[in-house]
């Protein structure tokens, strides 16, 4: 099916089964173009007759839901042009609302939500790296516990890491069925080097831990062109 189409599918199956879910729905939101998610969201509303927006503010309860609704509303700047100062600023701010997580969370504080929303990811990839000057630690690493803003933060920052994890997890020897999908989708529809260099790095585990089609679609993104 359509690109578009099939994310919209993978929003609504994410949104369905709920929390383990919502993974799914910061990976499309997240890795995908400015004009790849509008058109997912336009394919939504006319598979479904409503917005995504107005589905996940409807079903999501919990603090996941301010996140979630202002990642797939997003339409990034995608030009190369970032503010050093306004980066070292924002790290400051996110540092600044990490520590006090204790006293609220994170996931639902404004500014948080704003600056990884708003901003293009040439940009995030400068505050991820200011972050690191002021914490000596990466966001990431200090956003342990709070493993749905890890992931936004992976998938914008250091999507590298993102699919690698994908990849361990299914290719272990007892990976579940749920582990298995989300490489599948992954393969389907990841495109371009990065998803081809973290797929390399596997190949020894896809050849001797995988069998049938599975295999040959995991190879054939091996053979694709970065």
């Amino acid at each position: 099916m359509h690109p578009w189409e099939r994310d919209a599918r993978f929003l609504k199956k994410a949104l369905k089964k709920g929390p383990p879910q919502y993974n799914v729905i910061v990976e499309i939101a997240c890795t995908r173009s400015s004009d790849q998610l509008l058109g997912a969201r336009k394919a939504y509303h006319s598979l479904f007759n409503r917005s995504i927006e107005e589905d996940l503010a409807f079903h999501i309860k919990g603090s996941e839901r301010k996140l979630l609704v202002a990642l797939v509303s997003a339409y990034r700047y995608e030009g190369s042009k970032v503010k050093e100062d306004t980066a070292r600023s924002e790290a400051k701010a996110l540092l600044n609302a990490i520590n006090n997580g204790d006293k609220r969370k994170i996931v639902e504080d404004d500014e948080v939500v704003t600056i990884l929303t708003a901003r293009s990811k040439p940009h995030l990839k400068e505050v991820y790296d200011q972050y690191k000057k002021l914490s000596n630690k990466t966001i990431t690493e200090d956003l342990e516990v709070e493993l749905l803003l890890k992931e936004t933060v992976e998938c914008l920052c250091t999507p590298q890491t993102y699919f690698t994890k994908i990849f361990d997890a299914a290719l272990r020897d007892d990976a579940n069925e749920g582990a298995k999908k989300a490489l599948t989708r992954l393969v389907a529809t990841q495109k371009g080097g990065e998803i081809k260099e973290v797929a390399t790095k596997f190949e020894e585990q896809i050849e001797e831990r995988v069998k049938g089609a599975y295999k040959d679609v995991l190879v054939g993104v091996l053979a694709k062109e970065g």
